[in-house]
């Protein structure tokens, strides 16, 4: 059993790895990427002696605190908190007040086989289709006839860490006036969605599915990926059955837009507050079972099966995960956003505007002595040594 650090989780994933990484590396080294394998060596080291760190000392009382640096990596449970910060005061600055959808696109079991050898390929256009799909039916004058802005977020996995690709989308309820093909208005309007429901779930399947197969063709076309065993049948069954895009309860405004970017953007397979134990070679973690209701439940597992689902979820290297498309697409987003919020008379409401206070991201506070609360601290580096150096442990106060 691992027994609990003071301020910190009582397990770690780190710790699972630390543990039993030999025994995983033994199993499955050979179909490992390099992605992988430095996600496993980054996670053991993260907030160790391994990476270095600096020691903090109080000028005015001489308490001195130790602290190890953090690994960043982008599949790390400890290192997610800043990098989500600073992203989501980015996406503050970008917010309009209007209502908010939430759609999760959801890829075939069929495809899992495909997206685990080629995940570079398949997951990129898995976030191309959904967007594609959401322009599309939105531009269409039946539909909304308008352009909205659409972000992104992939995820790979389910509650169970059984590999389970899919993509959360955050879609403006409502866009700038265009043309079938999606092109803005030379003079455009702003058109809103009906309250509550912005396009038809099963129609965004059909189009989402025609637009992920025809540019999986084409992917195996180029030489891009392998075409599957019994392909006759395997398309046959993928173009046979209705592939699942369903929209969540809309969101009221910007700050329940910022408060589920925080919990979705720059989550990880599992967090380490969902471990329960760790020991005899078995992991317990608490997981949602949707199939009972959403309960909480107690998984357990043995540790290098656990770990192998884990990895199953590292991105190839510099693979973009969280992207913007429509309005909020990198080219003309500024000039865009300015025009929106002229449409929608922005500029001319009060300071006072529901939940724009509550969308403001407050700055961190000053760090302070742990002991005294004085604010004049210096800092002394730690060059980075051998584990089992006997340093001792960081003070996480």
């Amino acid at each position: 059993m691992t027994a609990p650090t003071r301020g910190r989780p009582a397990l770690e994933v780190a710790e699972v790895i630390r543990q039993y990484g030999e025994a995983f590396l033994g199993r499955y080294a050979s179909g490992l990427s390099a992605a992988q394998r430095q996600a496993l060596r980054d996670l053991a080291n993260c907030r160790t002696a391994a990476l270095g760190g600096h020691v903090e000392r109080c000028l005015d009382c001489g308490h001195e605190r130790l602290a190890y640096n953090s690994c960043r990596n982008r599949h790390c449970p400890k290192c997610q908190a800043l990098a989500r910060a600073h992203w989501l005061d980015r996406q503050a600055e970008q917010l309009l007040p209007v209502e908010y959808h939430h759609v999760v696109f959801t890829l075939p079991a069929e495809l899992g086989a495909v997206a685990l050898a080629h995940p570079a390929v398949v997951y990129d256009l898995l976030l191309r289709s959904a967007a594609a799909a959401l322009r599309e039916v939105a531009a269409n004058p039946k539909r909304l006839g308008a352009a909205p802005g659409v972000l992104l977020v992939l995820h790979t996995w389910g509650q169970n860490l059984h590999h389970h690709p899919h993509v959360h989308g955050v879609v403006t309820g409502g866009g700038l006036s265009c043309d079938a093909a999606g092109k803005v208005d030379a003079a455009p309007r702003w058109v809103a969605c009906r309250p509550g429901f912005l396009l038809p779930g099963r129609v965004l399947g059909r189009v989402f599915r025609g637009k992920f197969l025809a540019g999986l063709r084409a992917a195996i076309g180029a030489g891009a990926l392998a075409a599957p065993p019994g392909s006759t049948a395997w398309w046959s069954a993928l173009y046979a059955q209705e592939w699942v895009v369903y929209s969540k309860r809309p969101f009221g405004g910007p700050a329940q837009v910022l408060k589920y970017l925080a919990r979705y953007t720059h989550r990880v397979a599992i967090s380490n507050a969902r471990l329960v134990e760790l020991g005899a070679g078995r992991v317990t973690f608490r997981c949602k079972d949707y199939a009972d209701g959403g309960r909480d439940k107690a998984l357990t597992l043995e540790a290098v099966e656990f770990l192998r689902r884990f990895v199953q979820h590292v991105l190839p290297k510099g693979f973009v995960k969280i992207r913007h498309y429509g309005l909020l697409a990198n080219a003309q987003r500024e000039a865009r956003l300015r025009l929106c919020r002229r449409l929608l008379l922005v500029a001319a409401v009060a300071a006072g505007l529901p939940g724009r206070e509550a969308a403001t991201i407050e700055p961190a506070q000053p760090r302070c002595c742990a002991r005294c609360g004085g604010r004049r601290l210096v800092y002394g580096e730690l060059d980075p040594v051998a584990p089992g150096s006997g340093r001792p442990a960081p003070d996480s106060s």
